[in-house]
Order: C-alpha cells, then structure tokens, then sequence
C-alpha cells in the first residue's frame, strides 16, 4: 500500500484528502498550518484540512515552520513513499521534496507554466482568460517551477467569479489527482520541464486592499475584478462616506464619456448605473456598510435621491 504524507491547508485542499483516504491510500499523516484566532471572541479554529483530517482518525501535524529539523525527522519517521501538496501555505524546503521515494506532488490550480504564484484563480478572471485548469507537477525549489505530470482544462464561464472557479477546480484537482498518482506509483507518468524563460504570469497573493475600485482601470477590467475578487476581499469603493461592495455588475457600454468617474447616472428597477472613464457599469448587488447584500432594485427602494451621487475610492 502507498504511504502518503498530505499537506494542505484551505477548502481547496479538503476534496484531495478525501479522495485518498476514500481510494484506499494509507495516509500516514496531516500537515497543515496552525488553527487561527477568529471572530470577537478570538476563539481558535482549525483548519479545513484538520478539520476533515480529523473525521478519518488521521494524525495531524502543526508544525510553525516545515523546515525544522524537529518536524523534518517526524517526517522520516512516518517514511512515506510520496508527500501530496495543496494550496499548504509555506515553502517547502529541498530536504523534505528529497525524503519520499516519488517526491513531493503539487496540486497546482492554473495550466502551467502560466499562472505560478499563490493567487492563480483570481488573476486568470483579472485577465480575461478563456480556460484556466489544475496542473499535478513534482515539486522542486522554484516556485510551481517543477516538471508538469498531468493537467485538465476548465473553461471560464462569463459570469465565472473566484468563487465558483475555486470550486470547480477544487473538485477537478482532486479527480485529476486520484488518476495520476497510480501513474507515478508504477512508473507510468510522463515528466514535462516547464520553460527557464522569464515571460510566464505570475499570480502574486490577494490583498484586501487589492479589492477597492481603481477608476483608471476600464469598464472592462472593472467588471472582470468584480468577479475576481468575489468573495473574498470583495470589490468596494465609499457611497457618501460609508463602504459599498459591488458583489454582482455587468458591463452596460464601452465607449468616450463626458461624465465624472464613479457618478451614479441613472437608478432603477434594472440596477444601478455607474459612469467609468471609458463606459457604464450596471450594478446588480450591492451591500452597505453595516447591511446585508441587496438586488439593486431592493437598494434603490431604500436609498433616496442616488442619482447624481458619486461612488468614490476614499472614504
């Protein structure tokens, strides 16, 4: 039986794990960050992983850093033959990619060698991608630099947000996974090198401040970072001092405008009209500071006089 180590951390990382245990590997351990402090009461919750970690009786590992000679030995010790790695959250260092017998396995949520980086999902919606995909690739010291094993395309829907392309991609990369490992086991997979030169995207790491409106960007690339940054940071700006996602707008006209950026030119029953420098944005969800998330027809109904307002990016 094929001894497995599994690193992962977040949702995207849950379905792999499940599909191993269900496929009959013998997961010898859990590795996944620490449980983290939330809400108001800072109360410690573990992570996705551990959480489903737990509900198969696996042993769970939180090392502060993977590259400590204490965890790297409790690593020898449990000897398993191929490590699997998911969205895990800290560099892995060169000593424990060369400890497994068929090395460290990545699953890698872009089609390689596009999209290396921590935010792929997000940054394939950001530039209008058609497709986007997972990538197992064996791991080596760059970042996602590795020899590609196998790949399946997903294409991006129109109205396609991280959200939904998260999921999509989660429930593929554990499905691609399942099917590729059997390759490697038994010395079937093919091993592509991924190209030295320096043209390819990188996907750096979402900020929350990454999700408030740049009026210098088009009505294009706005609409598209609506999407990309739905759920999280979510997209915002300021409507009369108070915060204002835009959770769902489509694109109404691309062209020259004599209006202001961010004026609210017209409201009614068939969203909010939003003047950007080179078009019209309608907007079909929004949420106010401090209020739950409403069609634009059930804002509109609450908010008198939005017409000639402004959606600002200050405060």
């Amino acid at each position: 039986m094929v001894k497995v180590v599994y690193m992962g951390t977040p949702d995207f990382a849950v379905l792999p794990l499940r599909k191993l245990v269900e496929n009959g590997y013998e997961v010898v351990g859990v590795v996944t960050q620490k449980d983290k402090a939330k809400g108001r009461g800072k109360t410690l919750l573990p992570t996705p992983v551990k959480e489903e970690a737990l509900k198969h009786g696996l042993k769970v590992f939180q090392p502060q850093k993977v590259r400590e000679k204490e965890f790297i030995e409790v690593l020898r010790d449990l000897a398993p033959d191929v490590i699997v790695v998911a969205a895990f959250g800290q560099i892995i260092p060169k000593e424990i990619l060369d400890l497994p017998k068929f090395g460290c396995i990545n699953i890698h949520a872009s089609l390689l060698p596009k999209y290396r980086g921590a935010a792929p999902i997000q940054h394939c919606i950001l530039d209008g991608e058609e497709n986007t995909g997972v990538t197992i690739m064996k791991m080596d010291v760059g970042l996602d630099t590795g020899d590609m094993i196998s790949k399946v395309i997903i294409p991006i829907e129109k109205k396609e947000t991280a959200g939904t392309l998260f999921d999509k991609l989660a429930v593929a990369g554990a499905d691609l996974l399942i099917e590729t490992l059997p390759e490697i086991v038994e010395g079937r997979a093919n091993y592509e090198k991924q190209p030295e030169d320096s043209t390819t995207s990188y996907a750096a790491m979402i900020k929350k401040s990454d999700g408030l409106i740049d009026f210098s960007k088009s009505a294009r690339e706005i609409e598209r970072a609506i999407r990309a940054y739905s759920p999280w940071p979510g997209f915002f700006g300021y409507l009369n001092g108070k915060m204002i996602k835009i959770i769902e707008a489509d694109l109404f006209s691309e062209g020259q405008t004599s209006d202001e950026v961010g004026k609210i030119i017209k409201a009614d029953k068939s969203g909010i009209y939003m003047q950007v420098k080179d078009g019209v944005l309608v907007l079909k969800k929004v949420q106010l500071e401090g209020k739950k998330m409403l069609p634009a027809e059930e804002f509109i109904r609450g908010y008198q006089n939005l017409e000639g307002n402004f959606i600002n990016s200050e405060r």
